[in-house]
């Protein structure tokens, strides 16, 4: 049996050579366990560990369970932000959590408070479903919000048309005018209030528009509350947007699934399913939970999940990952996963866990955004009353002034200006294969100068091939490759693989071989035509002269595995194996180059292997690293520059730990999957540096948008102080910006998902 050693032979930990007795298909989609799954049951929200934003997770859970529901009506995170509140204040609930990106509610309170969180979120102004039942329509709602629309617009236009011909008449239709868009938003801002959120946005709309209906700007008025209701449906429709990725992968989960119970057949919804349940997926059906293939051999469209474009052939006893097509044939599946713990269910609790990693930008602006709003309330009223009381005035101007002041103060653009941007780039990223731990990992990935790589089963594919044959003695090199492809047929072993393509691609005939058995640590034995031979590694290898000692040693200098044939004790030669370079890893290092990124390879294989490989690439290296020596190496390198650190291995972790950001490829280990901040799905290296130009225009997008979001408001505060601009061009340049600040934000979802971009 083949040792568990990599390539060169440095006993690297988590190698993808692995002894033959101890061969598994690696589980689907592994790539999903970038975070801990959330517990369903009880105290799911005790055990749980801190999150990076404090803020995000209040209160202590005292081992309650977690209530879940699906909500409708939100259109920005100030949303989220009311619900919460409006929730927390309730007793007995000791965490309220909304998941703005997949709409979620996750309450920690006792099951009797459910009827009264239900009202609560009610009260505010939203809408709560079943976090299990289908999604509702949106036709309906999405209609009668954009025929009031319409209806105010229409009324506005009316209103104007009048005003031309009778100045009376058209006024006062621009007071029934305001009055119809005054009237829901008036209604909001109290469920606003009343839930605990009186500084929103409604509020403000509220008293300015009412303020200028008491102050006689009638038509002013109108267009303040129109202009505010399209603000509030791009709003709406940027959410969406956004949204949209997470709401396609969550429709790959089938509702129900068809167990078989004996010879019955009978439809279960997927929580009812356990480890060991027998299912049944018909021709062109998505298997509802991950599982093991029973019976034949059938082919599966996985490309929803892994982006791998062809349907992939799999046997009996592979493991099969959610989401996935069966293409050709009614299946039978054992199920392995647990109600929730899905592939489809990792990833979006991958995405749920990445509103609690928000970028530093992102919490700074949101508190700020908390003082802010109370402070311009304040400043307002500062405005109305000081300056006539102190004789610097009439009233009526200083009034409409202060008003003005409430209209510059909303905080939409700015709130929206971070999270719309980050929001925007994840689902870019998912949809190009790249998961992401959030708004943080972004920011430090834009900010990496620096990326180390592992070597095998990263820059290479772990999958060896065979480079050389030499015999030893008479026998030539295709029944030196017969006898050992015969031996090994059968196999799931890299090894045992590359020896049998090879023999297959020479179109050799193999043999049958007969009492095939693995010898533990050493290779494999088996009899062709009752003669005996073995497979064995150098080490474990009886007999070798001094002569062909030095000729395994040259081919392991070149990177090469060396394996043994022996004809029972007596070696009829050796063949050398090597692993093979991605091919796109060259294309990989050489577009981070052009970016400004430099490239470092840090591997446990011998500096022989390592030199060749990094020769290749035009990269620095060190090799001959233990998992402890890559920490090193990382904290040293960071220490100059923000680096990243790709891996796939077990040894990587504690390296991809210690980096700014550690990026895991989706083939790789739990371990080095688990502690990563990103995962390449798709195992392309390309996408590396998609992926950082990709959070670099995130990043120059969220300061335009902050630039943006501020500099009107400081601008229209000098002009409104003046005399110069009005209650309209206030609401205009808050609703103008909450659009360009989203248009601009939107415009990474543009992003191409596959053509490797130009990088300067």
């Amino acid at each position: 049996m083949h040792q568990q050693i990599s390539p060169c032979g440095c006993d690297r930990p988590g190698s993808k050579l692995r002894p033959h007795a101890a061969v598994r298909p690696l589980p689907a989609a592994r790539f999903t366990r970038l975070t801990t799954p959330v517990t369903t049951g009880t105290a799911c929200c005790a055990g749980s560990a801190a999150p990076a934003d404090a803020d995000e997770h209040r209160g202590s859970a005292n081992g309650q369970p977690a209530l879940r529901w699906r909500i409708t009506g939100m259109d920005c995170p100030g949303c989220a932000r009311t619900i919460e509140t409006a929730v927390q204040k309730l007793p007995q609930v000791t965490q309220a959590r909304v998941i703005f990106a997949s709409e979620k509610l996750e309450v920690c309170a006792p099951a009797a408070m459910q009827a009264a969180i239900e009202q609560a979120v009610k009260q505010a102004g939203f809408r709560l479903h079943a976090a299990d039942a289908p999604a509702p329509p949106p036709a309906t709602s999405c209609w009668r919000d954009r025929a009031a629309l319409l209806l105010l617009a229409l009324l506005m236009l009316t209103s104007w048309l009048i005003s031309q011909q009778s100045p009376i008449w058209g006024d006062r239709l621009f007071v029934a005018t305001a009055l119809a868009g005054l009237l829901p938003v008036a209604h909001s801002a109290w469920q606003r209030i009343r839930s605990g959120s009186p500084f929103s946005i409604e509020t403000l709309m509220t008293a300015a528009a009412a303020g200028a209906l008491v102050t006689g700007a009638h038509a002013e008025a109108a267009m303040v509350l129109l202009l505010f209701l399209i603000g509030e449906r791009l709003e709406a429709w940027a959410a969406a947007q956004a949204r949209r990725g997470v709401t396609a992968l969550m429709a790959l989960r089938p509702e129900r699934a068809t167990r078989l119970q004996g010879a019955q057949r009978v439809a279960v919804p997927l929580a009812a399913l356990q480890p060991g349940d027998i299912i049944e997926v018909a021709a062109g059906g998505r298997l509802p939970v991950d599982g093991e293939l029973l019976q034949f051999s059938a082919s599966f469209d996985e490309s929803a999940l892994t982006g791998e474009s062809l349907p992939v052939s799999h046997q009996p006893g592979d493991r099969l990952m959610a989401g996935a097509t069966s293409v050709d044939r009614l299946v039978q599946i054992k199920v392995t996963s647990l109600p929730g713990e899905s592939a489809i269910d990792r990833i979006l609790q991958l995405i749920d866990e990445a509103e609690s990693h928000r970028a530093p930008a992102e919490r700074f602006i949101d508190r700020f955004s908390r003082i802010y709003t109370p402070a311009i309330m304040l400043l307002a009223l500062l405005v109305m009353v000081v300056p006539p009381l102190s004789g610097l005035g009439e009233w009526q101007p200083w009034i409409y002034k202060g008003l003005t002041l409430l209209l510059i103060g909303c905080p939409c653009a700015l709130v929206i200006s971070t999270p719309a941007a980050v929001t925007s780039a994840l689902a870019s990223a998912a949809r190009q294969g790249v998961l992401l731990k959030g708004g943080a990992a972004l920011e430090q990935l834009s900010r990496v100068q620096v990326i180390a790589f592992d070597k095998t089963g990263t820059l290479t594919l772990g999958k060896p091939q065979v480079t050389a044959i030499h015999a030893f003695g008479q026998t030539d090199e295709a029944a030196l490759l017969r006898l050992a492809a015969a031996a090994e047929r059968g196999s799931g072993h890299p090894l045992a693989q590359a020896i049998v393509a090879e023999a297959a691609k020479r179109q050799l005939i193999l043999p049958d071989a007969q009492q095939q058995q693995a010898l533990a640590g050493s290779g494999i034995r088996a009899s062709i035509d009752g003669v005996p031979y073995q497979l064995l590694t150098p080490r474990a290898a009886p007999g070798l002269s001094e002569q062909q000692r030095q000729r395994v040693m040259e081919y392991e200098r070149e990177g090469n595995t060396v394996v043994i044939l022996l004809q029972a004790d007596r070696p009829l030669g050796l063949l050398a194996l090597q692993d093979r370079l991605r091919e796109e890893a060259a294309a990989a290092i050489d577009q981070l180059r052009a970016a400004g990124i430099a490239s470092v390879m840090l591997t446990g294989d011998n500096p022989r292997a390592a030199a060749a490989i990094a020769a290749e690439l035009n990269i620095e290296y060190r090799a001959g690293l233990l998992p402890a020596d890559k920490v090193s190496a990382v904290r040293a390198l960071s220490q100059q520059q923000p680096l990243a650190m790709v891996g796939d291995g077990i040894n990587d972790a504690p390296a991809m730990k210690a980096a700014a950001i550690g990026i895991a490829m989706g083939s790789g280990t739990d371990v080095a999957l688990e502690t990563a901040d990103a995962a390449l799905t798709q195992n392309r290296l390309t996408l590396l540096p998609q992926t950082v130009a990709l959070a670099r225009r995130a990043r120059a997008i969220v300061l335009q948008n902050i630039t943006l979001a501020l500099g009107l408001k400081a601008l229209f505060l000098l002009t409104t102080l003046l005399g110069l601009t009005g209650l309209w061009l206030a609401v205009l340049a808050d609703s103008g910006a909450t659009a360009l600040v989203t248009a601009n934000a939107l415009r990474l979802l543009r992003q191409p998902p596959v053509r490797p971009p130009r990088l300067s």
